[in-house]
């Protein structure tokens, strides 16, 4: 869909007493996650620009409502509308290739829930639609909502706030 113009320079946050997250990528759902009922919800367009000059932003979804592309027009991103099934699997396989260690991903349906486990920081939103308590149980952190969750990347002392030992 929309590409990159200018290489995101990455993200590094070290967690005192754990690990230190070299982050370039970030991956999301699109449905419960950035949207509800295929409307992107406000605050997240000015929080992915700003998040895009640091990660490469990817937006995963089977584009439920059909409302994906056009919610994410003129963003700086890369939609990919993955098959209805098998989606797990799928998005886990996504992000193999971008490098899970160097992965930061963000959803909270149950079909996130290996792309949680797996990412370098998984962060599960609870939104309207709820999320599944396997993909709770897989994260590292849950947020009450997406601007939360953007919002500790973009500050991301709340994040070593949240995950030091």
């Amino acid at each position: 869909m929309h590409t990159l113009h200018k290489q995101p320079q990455g993200l590094e946050i070290a967690i005192p007493g754990g690990k230190k997250l070299q982050l370039e990528s970030l991956v999301l759902d699109y449905n419960g996650t950035l949207a509800c009922d295929g409307v992107l919800l406000d605050g997240v367009r000015e929080r992915l620009e700003m998040l895009s000059e640091q990660l490469k932003i990817y937006v995963l979804t089977a584009d439920t409502f059909g409302k994906s592309q056009s919610g994410l027009r003129g963003l700086p991103c890369e939609l990919v509308i993955l098959p209805a099934s098998n989606q797990d699997v799928g998005k886990l396989e996504f992000i193999k290739p971008l490098g899970m260690n160097r992965t930061v991903y963000i959803g909270n349906g149950y079909n996130d829930r290996l792309m949680i486990q797996e990412a370098a920081l998984g962060i599960v939103v609870v939104q309207e639609e709820g999320a599944a308590m396997k993909t709770i149980m897989a994260a590292d952190v849950v947020c009450p909502n997406i601007l939360a969750a953007l919002d500790l990347l973009i500050s991301p002392l709340r994040l070593v706030a949240t995950l030091r030992s």
